[in-house]
């Protein structure tokens, strides 16, 4: 029987930690009966840091002309990706701050350039807040963003500027950024035009268990209308060199007690998510194979570079042979993955 909010609410705040993650491993199993857990070799290239969302839970991004800002020049571009080709790459997760100047026509030559030079690399790129801002600054539907997007070689849309979907907490911590309505209308279009994307939250700030729980919902029911995310990923927010933290409105990032609770839940309410990411970066590897343990299927990527998370001051790192180890170590079989959860090699 399918949980509702109230059910989640209460295994969120009363049941013990140790049955919650029995409870999350065995619907896991059902789901991932050969006990195989994936992980994908891949790199995360900010293309730009400039931002004009000034969100007060972000390390990362700067305004045009402070001197550490940058928009990579596509030699850069390629140079990274030549560097991710040479380890066996398969992926590149694209995504920067949202550009004030940046209109369709930059991103559609950029995609077309990576597409046609690198075909043998698959384009996970732009997140809702990116493209919608596109759309406006080039006076274009989302619709059609996302149409000449894919036509110039973008395969997916990650879940990045999800946050919370909930709007009172969306205020607080990211004034500037779209509503949740518009998150779930891009992703949906997305769908609608044959774009799988990925759903993602990010916990710990002013949210609080209500919240988290109407997020959970809100992507459950856009799942079941669609069938179009791949893949749930979750994580704390890490407040170090962030406004939240230096206004002293978060003083400690969250537990992983509550990551891990948060992530049972997850997998216990979005029955109708396959796969389900740990969040190794932010929590460490060891959190990041417990995690494994509680409804996780999937150790994300090794993360070949990653900025967003370095900024605000966390800096866990992990390659593939650690990976394959780690999955090892819990009785489970790691297999290498690409974008679209096709495995590509097991490790038995």
């Amino acid at each position: 029987m399918r949980l509702t909010k109230k059910d989640a609410l209460k295994l969120i705040q009363n049941e013990d930690l140790l049955k919650l993650s029995k409870m999350a491993y065995e619907k896991k199993l059902e789901l991932h009966p050969k006990k195989i857990t994936t992980f994908i070799v891949d790199r995360n290239i900010n293309y730009t840091n400039i931002c004009w969302c000034d969100c007060k839970f972000c390390a990362f991004y700067r305004h045009k002309n402070d001197k550490d800002a940058y928009l990579l020049s596509f030699e850069e571009i390629d140079k990274k990706i030549e560097e991710l080709i040479k380890i066996g790459g398969t992926q590149i997760l694209f995504q920067g701050g949202v550009h004030p100047d940046l209109k369709i026509d930059y991103y559609e030559k950029l995609v077309s350039h990576i597409h046609k030079k690198y075909p043998q690399i698959t384009i996970h790129g732009f997140s809702a807040p990116e493209i919608d801002y596109i759309s406006k600054i080039s006076k274009i539907s989302i619709k059609e963003t996302l149409v000449r997007l894919k036509e110039a070689g973008l395969s997916s849309i990650p879940g990045a500027g999800a946050e919370i979907l909930v709007d009172k907490v969306r205020k607080i911590i990211a004034p500037k950024k779209i509503s949740s309505s518009r998150w779930l209308e891009i992703h949906k279009t997305a769908h609608l035009l044959g774009m799988k994307t990925t759903a993602t939250m990010m916990f710990g700030s002013v949210d609080k268990e209500e919240d988290v729980v109407e997020h959970l919902e809100k992507i459950r029911n856009l799942q079941d209308e669609t069938g179009g995310f791949r893949a749930f990923i979750m994580w704390s927010f890490q407040p170090k060199n962030t406004e939240l933290y230096k206004k002293g409105i978060i003083k400690h990032k969250t537990s992983s007690n509550r990551y891990l609770r948060y992530l049972a839940v997850s997998r216990l309410f979005l029955d109708n998510f396959k796969n389900i990411q740990s969040s190794w970066v932010t929590q460490g590897s060891y959190i990041g194979q417990l995690a494994l343990l509680y409804g996780a299927n999937d150790l994300g990527s090794t993360m070949m570079e990653e900025n967003v998370v370095r900024s605000a001051g966390v800096q866990n790192r992990m390659n593939q042979e650690e990976m394959i180890k780690l999955i090892k170590d819990i009785g489970e079989i790691p297999a290498k993955r690409n974008t679209a959860y096709e495995i590509l090699e097991i490790y038995d």
